[in-house]
């Protein structure tokens, strides 16, 4: 009776997961559309909502949770987060539609989102060329002057999530030299048997595509997002601020 159900549950799951991304696929091309048509049009306020609205759609169409705690600081603020999957984005932008991103070159040969990241007012570093780091520092200084919210991921990369990775203190400058506040923000996604759920992690040799039938055949996902409260920057050595944010996430993370 055991092999039978397990036979029978099998293709569900697979339904499910194809049931999934034929949803993501057209909500690509819904996102797409309204950014080519809409977003001439539309103030900034406008293009946030609908970027906060869209991101939030994103998770929905997966089958994933979104649980927010905290509130946003309002005006200039380097909004700090820990990097787990490529969905992070989405989860942030959900929870803070007012952001702007600092993200890696790389995303833009993704197939559709990196046009669609793009549009939204993404600034991408080559984290391969050490003096593009200075470009992108001067970049985030002028958004923060300008009163912007700036997000970044500070390890550089995806961690399997329980404990952040080394956090880099290039991108804090911008911050510090704006005297700026930061905000760090947590993200955790679990499952109804994982604190730490492993259909999200992506390391290593994992490709998107791998990554994206693993989170589609997932059940019971949810992305918690925690803002903590926003912390000085004024004055501060870059490299000690950098441990102290990510001691902080830490502590979250294991709270």
């Amino acid at each position: 009776m055991v092999p039978t159900l397990a036979w029978m549950t099998a293709p569900l799951s697979t339904l499910l997961a194809l049931w999934r991304i034929g949803r993501v696929a057209l909500h690509l091309c819904h996102g797409m559309a309204v950014m080519a048509l809409r977003f001439p049009s539309l103030d900034p306020a406008g293009r946030q909502a609908r970027i906060g609205w869209w991101s939030a759609g994103l998770l929905r169409v997966l089958g994933v949770d979104l649980r927010v705690r905290g509130t946003p600081r309002p005006g200039a603020s380097l909004l700090l987060a820990n990097h787990v999957s490529w969905l992070d984005i989405a989860a942030l932008h959900a929870a803070v539609p007012h952001a702007r991103f600092v993200s890696k070159a790389d995303v833009l040969q993704w197939p559709l989102l990196g046009w669609l990241v793009r549009g939204a007012g993404t600034l991408f570093i080559e984290r391969e060329r050490k003096r593009d780091a200075l470009r992108v520092v001067h970049a985030v200084a002028e958004a923060l002057n300008a009163g912007q919210t700036v997000a970044v991921f500070p390890e550089g990369t995806t961690g399997e999530g329980p404990a952040p990775l080394p956090f880099h203190a290039n991108l804090l400058q911008a911050a510090i030299a704006t005297a700026t506040p930061i905000q760090p923000a947590v993200l955790r996604f679990a499952d109804g048997r994982h604190r730490f759920s492993p259909a999200v992690v992506y390391v290593g040799d994992t490709s998107l595509l791998q990554s994206l039938w693993r989170v589609a055949t997932a059940r019971g996902l949810v992305v918690h997002v925690d803002l903590l409260l926003p912390q000085a920057s004024a004055h501060a050595d870059r490299r000690a601020l950098a441990e102290t944010m990510r001691n902080l996430v830490a502590q979250a993370l294991q709270a």
